[in-house]
């Protein structure tokens, strides 16, 4: 009762001010290295042909007959960073970060980052900055496409649930089936102010996902501008929907600091909305679909003193800090924020507060040791970036992090095995524009333009 009030508080000022200012966190456009499809394709077609403005009660929705399912399993890597602000080198090699070959390589890459910019006022009040954006995606793309082409193209189909490999075919063109099976493309990135995720997969997966789409809620800045908040995609690969939420929640070890947090990530998932889509009943909200990762720098802290945060980490006593983790707290308990969500066994340090380029925590007296340096702010160590999943059909396989010293964060990253449902028959379309059904539900108009030979697809199409 007591947390709930806490929480109160803190989200009434938010609705406030958002009513007041109507700032808008961002636009929906996206980017990505392919139009991703999102006909009205799905499980549902118009039964009344209903315009997008027609009266919602007098559309009525047909689903379309079922067609036999089989489910194909994929690898997918996730990964958070807080790159605090820090512009990438032009030689940034990001390959030990991406490119494990103990587990690699993947079908499927979902990085988010945060402080891409650093949160000054005018990188928050003006207007995107998408340049240093650019140049994580071009590093990214460098990184993935140069590792894979050290992998053969064979080496990471899907499988169906029996384990039996599945590769699919390559009919994309613009190359060789092996050179298409080896690249990576960007299926969807946006940027918030200093939030960027993006998505990647197979080449030879691209034309299975469908209906990319993003949402962006700010909670920073007077509850509401885009230095704190949630970037979310979703698309869809073969019959399985797919949403990714890359997160930077409020700062601080203050009492009262974690209801913050608490409240931005609440904030978050009742605000984040997707389109539903004309006549396609899509997803609404970032829990109604299939499978669902939440990652990004979620700030929680240890509920310890500082001093005896440290000495734990000194003695890598995980158990007893873990015990006493606000996010593992928050997750356990009935009615939290992240209530239903599970995160896997963490089994390495800490991963902030770092002295840049150091392996040394900040306070602990820098890359010299010693006890904290004078007048500087003491921060003791914490899990502030983290991986969790909901929804059946994710089976995570590794959570460890990764040792860059390029900002004061280090990287998290996991590893899952994702169970994705697909038709049968992939090219149903094909079949059915060859088979007797085609032939019969031809109206004769269609035959007429036929035998005259004019065989526009426009007006085709107006005939069937």
């Amino acid at each position: 009762m007591l947390e709930n009030q806490k929480q109160a508080e803190v989200l009434w000022p938010r609705l406030v001010a958002n009513k007041l200012f109507r700032k808008t966190s961002g636009s929906h456009a996206f980017v990505a290295d392919f139009p991703v499809a999102d006909q009205d394709d799905a499980s549902f077609e118009d039964a009344g042909g209903c315009s997008p403005d027609a009266d919602a009660s007098r559309c009525v929705k047909r689903p379309r007959p079922q067609e036999r399912t089989k489910t194909l399993k994929y690898k997918l890597f996730a990964s958070t960073w807080n790159v605090g602000g820090v512009a990438p080198p032009d030689d940034l090699d990001l390959s030990d970060w991406l490119d494990d070959v103990r587990d690699g390589p993947y079908d499927i890459y979902v990085l988010g980052f945060q402080e891409v910019v650093p949160l000054r006022a005018r990188n928050v009040l003006g207007a995107d900055k998408s340049r240093v954006g650019m140049r994580w995606i071009e590093l990214i793309r460098s990184a993935l496409n140069r590792s894979a082409a050290s992998h053969p193209a064979t080496a990471t189909p899907g499988t169906d649930a029996g384990g039996r490999q599945k590769v699919h075919p390559v009919r994309d063109g613009g190359g060789g089936g092996d050179e298409l099976a080896r690249e990576y493309r960007c299926v969807v990135s946006k940027q918030m102010v200093g939030i960027l995720l993006t998505v990647w997969v197979r080449a030879d997966l691209r034309r299975f996902v469908r209906r990319a789409s993003v949402s962006c809620v700010g909670c920073g800045v007077m509850g509401c501008l885009g230095n704190k908040g949630g970037v979310s995609v979703r698309f869809w690969l073969h019959d399985t929907s797919f949403c990714v939420v890359c997160c930077h929640l409020a700062s601080g070890g203050r009492e009262g600091d974690e209801a913050h947090r608490n409240a931005d990530a609440t904030e978050i998932l009742a605000r984040t909305t997707f389109p539903r889509g004309h006549a396609l009943n899509l997803p609404h909200k970032i829990l109604d679909h299939d499978r669902v990762i939440l990652l990004g720098d979620l700030n929680y802290r240890i509920s310890l003193p500082e001093a005896k945060t440290r000495l734990l980490v000194e003695r890598r006593d995980w158990k007893t800090l873990l015990e006493n983790d606000q996010l593992r707290a928050e997750v356990s308990r009935g009615g939290g924020a992240f209530r239903g969500w599970s995160e896997g066994d963490i089994a390495f340090s800490p991963t902030y507060k770092y002295y840049p380029n150091s392996d040394a925590y900040y306070g602990s007296g820098g890359a010299s040791g010693g006890g904290g340096r004078k007048g500087e702010k003491r921060r003791a160590p914490a899990w502030c970036d983290r991986i969790l999943w909901r929804g059946a059909g994710l089976r995570q396989t590794r959570y460890d992090r990764c040792e860059s010293r390029l900002s004061d964060h280090r990287p998290v990253r996991a590893v899952f095995t994702v169970e994705v449902d697909a038709p049968r028959n992939l090219n149903s379309l094909r079949s059915f524009f060859m088979s007797e059904r085609f032939d019969r539900a031809r109206s004769p108009n269609a035959d007429q333009l036929l035998c005259k030979g004019d065989v526009s697809s426009a007006r085709f199409a107006e005939t069937l």
